[in-house]
């Protein structure tokens, strides 16, 4: 098996590869580039972007092709920030373990089974589910309508609707395809794989998901609360980051983080909790729009309303390369036009740390200033976190940098 190891944000550089292998890569898209070498013949230039993790291309004829995409961040740290946005208010330190696996898609396995293995511990989670049936007997409800359309008056069978005490529920159900979607990936350890098939033994009663339909619904109560963590993290393997990408006629699968929508995730649902318990709300991924006719539609990620439902404050999360000569221009474009719509005076364009902490740009003939913060991923989390609240007392009104 070839394998191509890959850096996110990392120059491009140029490997041997089957052209098979990069027209696949290339009509995927989950590289920033992939296309020939114009100099190398049976080369292929590939430059990682913002996705993370790691992908299989079978090759007819040949060996597969494994890329490999090493996030910047600490494993431990990405873990982090992947928990704390799912779950900040349950989050604690150490709480997702890792091992000793410095690869994502192996950390990743580890943890989820470790979670799953806490969550089964005392057996199987039971609880009420919703059956609908054809029956001899009547048990529960008749469903009339069903009765009348396709039974056309006949007294036998009935169409009836009740609920089970199952252990069948969708909390089960996730946890299962989550361990049968790690057991397809390529790259997780064989010690990880034995502890996963032990796993979906435990859990062979469930039903499994149809592929392709929507996850079922889950709400945290008191009696699945040693479910949860393995739940959110089952969540993070289901998602749309974690996609079979089908080009041509291979078939490309895999895990992926896009580390932009997770910088984003953590840097709202952090400014969020830091003004819990305000009289302020805060909105994130509010609609709005830039024109008066309502035809250019923008979203900020973050929007701070006051009591009297006016914006006080609006920012961004940008997680991208910083170059020699800064951040990109178009972001502090786009943040002129999130303060004029919203009438705000301030601006805030959040980076992962870069090569200022902090600079502010004053607007010309409109004296709005546009802040750029840059948070140090590498903190340890109470530090980062404390980032955070730091920066959500700049965004209030009437504190100063």
């Amino acid at each position: 098996m070839t394998v191509v190891e890959l850096t996110e944000y990392a120059p491009a550089v140029s490997v041997p590869l089957p052209d098979a292998a990069g027209r696949a890569l290339a009509a995927a898209r989950i590289l920033d580039t992939a296309a020939p070498d114009p100099y190398r013949s049976g080369h292929w230039t590939l430059r990682a972007g913002s996705k993370v993790g790691a992908v299989s291309v079978p090759v007819p004829g040949g060996e597969p092709v494994t890329v490999r995409i090493t996030p910047k961040v600490p494993i431990a740290r990405l873990f982090f920030l992947i928990g704390y946005s799912l779950d900040p208010r349950g989050w604690r330190e150490g709480q997702v373990e890792v091992g000793d696996h410095r690869d994502l898609l192996p950390a990743l396995a580890h943890a989820v089974e470790r979670q799953v293995d806490r969550a089964l511990r005392q057996g199987l989670l039971q609880g009420y589910r919703a059956i609908e049936d054809t029956a001899l007997v009547v048990r529960g409800r008749i469903r009339e309508a069903e009765q009348i359309r396709r039974r056309f008056g006949a007294a036998l069978p009935v169409e009836i609707a009740y609920d089970e005490f199952t252990t069948d529920i969708a909390e089960n159900r996730i946890l299962r395809a989550a361990v049968e979607r790690l057991l397809r990936l390529p790259g997780v350890p064989q010690d990880v794989r034995r502890r996963l098939l032990h796993q979906r033994v435990r859990l062979a009663d469930v039903s499994p998901l149809v592929r392709g339909q929507d996850l079922p619904g889950w709400h945290a109560t008191r009696l699945n609360a040693r479910y949860q963590h393995a739940l959110h993290l089952a969540r993070v393997v289901l998602d749309g980051s974690s996609p079979e990408h089908t080009a041509g006629e291979l078939r490309i699968d895999g895990f992926l983080f896009n580390m932009n929508k997770l910088f984003e995730d953590f840097v709202t649902v952090a400014l969020r909790e830091a003004f819990r318990g305000t009289d302020r709300t805060c909105r994130l991924q509010d609609p709005h729009h830039l024109d008066e006719a309502g035809e250019i539609r923008m979203k900020p990620d973050f929007v701070l309303y006051g009591r009297e439902g006016t914006p006080q404050a609006v920012a961004d999360a940008k997680y991208k390369a910083e170059k020699a000569g800064g951040y990109p221009d178009g972001d502090l474009y786009q943040m002129l036009a999130y303060c004029t719509a919203l009438g705000l005076r301030e601006g805030h364009l959040v980076y992962a740390k870069g090569n200022a902490p902090h600079a502010a740009h004053v607007v010309r003939h409109a004296g709005l200033v546009i802040h750029q913060h840059a948070l140090d991923l590498d903190r340890r989390p109470a530090d980062l976190l404390g980032e955070i609240r730091s920066l959500a007392w700049q965004m209030t009104p009437g504190a100063t940098v």
